[in-house]
């Protein structure tokens, strides 16, 4: 069976506060809480968060209605931007492009992008190791579209990224194998997602 990649929805925005500590919006909870409610998650998979608290507080809502057990793990956290902090939307998109464009440069002191799918590629995989079994990963984009390229066969590029194809804001979804690796589909809003594939 194919294992789930889901990013946190909306966040509320503070540049006082890390964005590691960012948690879920009430525009952001209602539609977890929707996803949730549409029983699109086998019941009592695993859930697995990045440490960061949107994506906590993503699983969590998760957990509530599949009875499965989160656990925090956190090398699936957001490629690190620590180096800069908050930046305003159009600095951010500016670095975000040199982020995708040069997979091996670090903009502004960023983790890279291919040190980011390194870590969050080898994070997915041990956990499933793990497991035994498939599991649904709560993350965020930038990753999330590091671990889609790897299991797709894609080149790293802004163009996969979940804003480029799918909702802006978060809250989107892929089904995927990672040994072997199989892309089942590609982006796709939490709303519009109609369920795993047949194994």
């Amino acid at each position: 069976m194919h294992s789930l990649y889901i990013t946190h929805p909306e966040v509320v925005i503070d540049p006082n506060v890390p964005t590691p500590r960012w948690g879920l919006s009430p525009t952001g909870m209602a539609r977890a809480r929707a996803f949730a409610a549409r029983g699109l998650v086998p019941r009592g998979w695993p859930i697995v968060a990045s440490t960061e608290q949107k994506a906590i507080d993503l699983a969590q809502i998760l957990a509530e209605s599949t009875g499965g057990e989160v656990r925090l793990d956190a090398a699936l956290g957001e490629n690190d931007r620590s180096s800069t902090g908050y930046l305003r939307p159009e600095q951010f998109e500016a670095l975000v492009d040199r982020f995708f464009g040069d997979p091996d440069a670090n903009p502004e002191g960023w983790e890279s992008a291919r040190e980011a799918q390194r870590r969050v590629v080898e994070a997915v995989r041990v956990t499933l190791a793990g497991i035994g079994g498939p599991a649904l990963f709560c993350g965020h984009g930038a990753v999330g579209t590091l671990l889609k390229c790897h299991v797709g066969g894609r080149a790293i590029a802004r163009r996969e990224d979940q804003r480029e194809t799918a909702w802006k804001g978060g809250g989107n979804v892929f089904a995927f194998s990672l040994e072997p690796r199989r892309l089942v589909d590609d982006w796709v809003a939490m709303e519009d997602f109609a369920g795993l594939p047949a194994a």
